[in-house]
């Protein structure tokens, strides 16, 4: 018992060190991936460029009912942007695919004569107008690698249409080639160096590059900066192959307002739309965790000639279609530090708690298989080495050893020993008789009798003469015994009277009454 005990203590000292090795080296990597289920929802309102809380229509918008009116106007409005991310099929343990519905909204707007008006949304299902709340929808599919969430091409598409009842999402959405930069969430183990940034508005991979270290909600970040290009938002198509509907105007040149050399007010002039960005956008470092988040982002109408034959009014001319600045709220930054503490919290058990805690009951299970091990070697050395072995015995240590042969035990007589020594409890231990049927039965040997022996008849023992008593030692007793304690039939007398039957089992007769008168 001892020693399987010992065995298992050994077994779980190595146990726990091979598993705190393990566990860093294997288990943590498995956590390194994109969750399967990852469900992220960032809320963006548009912002002063200066920081001037207070302003309550930051962003400029284009009132698109004036694109029925003789002049095209323009509104200052507060707008929010919505989005959020959640794992959908074909997800698995190599990739995850991501479905994140975005929405541009707008709040409330300002016209140039002051007019404030509160903006709402219609129901999906009923037809929009001009003056909707909603400026923009879309629904972006991208499947990435669990372990780098760096896209992997086998989904990559935009839906920038309502699906109607019964139709397909993918009649409704254009694929997105050559998509390889982050968007949702970046990679583990950050570095301070470039990445790619996609920008699904302008639909192109744009570099983002390290800025600072900065601390937000507790939470150490890298800051990175990715300028958009400028980019013809006419050329990137809808479903069905044509530019976006808004992307492309055809008005006069009243209708834009452009006055100058060259231009008529009624001549048509044709605007496409552009947009670009800045993005900025600050990273947790070991799980590429996304903490905090804002873009100025601006769009507009101008010539799409570069030729230098258009008129300097029509070159030179912008309609701004959308401007303004975006961060996150306050709600999603608080959650978005929660979620990066608590994937911190699972890699810091997993790659330093855990195996510190294993090392540690592991170096200790071990140095007391080691020590009792040692003890037990230490108590053997430190034995007399002469001494015999002491066997399990009664509790004072000693042990009586079993005859190696059969043994009669018999009490000591009380003749051949003194009064005071004949009721000690002592016994003696002869050897077994050869043969019960050659025991002859010899009177217990005393010198004298004492008063004692009168009035007491000491026992009778059977076991063969002694070869070694003398013949006067030999005493016979009128009431001698055989082997089976009963009284053995003298010789029949010369008168021929025998009172003694030969049976040697019947009980001893009265003497006396069978003795001869003399």
């Amino acid at each position: 018992m001892k020693r399987a005990a010992l065995a298992l203590l050994a077994f779980l000292g190595v146990a726990c060190i091979a598993a705190a090795i393990a566990v860093p080296t294997y288990l943590v990597p498995k956590l390194k991936v994109v969750p399967l289920d990852l469900d992220i929802t960032s809320v963006a309102t548009s912002v002063a460029a200066d920081g001037d809380a207070g302003n309550r229509f930051p962003a400029t918008i284009l009132d698109r009912c004036s694109v029925t009116a003789k002049k095209a106007a323009t509104l200052q409005a507060h707008l929010t942007q919505q989005r959020r991310s959640v794992i959908v099929d074909p997800s698995d343990a190599e990739q995850a695919t991501l479905q994140s519905g975005q929405t541009l909204q707008i709040d409330r707007t300002r016209d140039a004569k002051g007019k404030e008006r509160d903006v709402t949304m219609a129901p999906g299902d009923t037809e929009r107008k001009c003056d909707d709340g909603l400026l923009n929808a879309t629904v972006d599919r991208v499947s990435v690698n669990r372990k780098s969430a760096a896209p992997n091409g086998n989904v990559s598409s935009l839906q920038t249409d309502q699906v109607a009842e019964g139709g397909n999402v993918e009649d409704a959405s254009v694929k997105l080639e050559d998509r390889k930069g982050f968007q949702y969430k970046f990679g583990f183990d950050v570095k301070k160096t470039d990445y790619y940034y996609y920008d699904t508005t302008t639909r192109q991979d744009a570099i983002a590059k390290f800025v600072e270290e900065k601390t937000i909600n507790g939470v150490k970040t890298y800051h990175f900066r990715a300028e958009v290009p400028e980019r013809d938002l006419s050329d990137l198509p809808n479903p069905q192959g044509e530019a976006t509907l808004g992307t492309i105007l055809n008005m006069p040149a009243s209708w834009w307002g452009i006055r100058g050399k060259g231009v008529k007010s009624k001549d048509l002039i044709t605007m496409h739309r552009y947009g670009k960005a800045v993005r900025n956008v600050y990273v947790e470092p070991t799980t590429g965790t996304i903490i905090f988040g804002e873009e100025e982002q601006e769009q507009y109408f101008r010539s799409p000639d570069d030729s230098g034959d258009l008129p300097k009014a029509v070159s030179e001319y912008r309609l701004t279609a959308m401007q303004g600045k975006f961060a996150w709220n306050d709600e999603t930054v608080a959650q978005q530090a929660e979620r990066a503490d608590k994937y911190l919290g699972q890699l810091r058990m997993g790659g330093v708690i855990v195996p510190i805690i294993l090392a540690v009951l592991g170096v200790l299970m071990l140095l007391a298989w080691a020590l009792l091990v040692w003890r037990g070697r230490r108590g053997k050395n430190d034995a007399d080495p002469e001494a015999a072995p002491v066997p399990e015995g009664d509790d004072d240590g000693q042990s009586q050893a079993a005859p190696s042969e059969e043994t009669t035990v018999l009490p000591p007589t009380a003749a051949a020993m003194p009064y005071d020594a004949a009721d000690d409890g002592q016994t003696t231990v002869l050897p077994p008789l050869p043969d019960e049927s050659s025991t002859q039965a010899i009177p217990t040997a005393y010198d004298a009798p004492t008063a004692y022996d009168a009035q007491q008849d000491p026992p009778t023992e059977a076991f063969p003469p002694s070869p070694y008593a003398r013949p006067e030692q030999q005493v016979q007793s009128p009431a001698d015994v055989t082997d089976t304690e009963a009284f053995r039939a003298p010789e029949a007398p010369s008168d021929g009277f025998t009172p003694y039957t030969a049976e040697p089992t019947r009980p001893m007769p009265d003497f006396d009454r069978y003795k001869r008168d003399e």
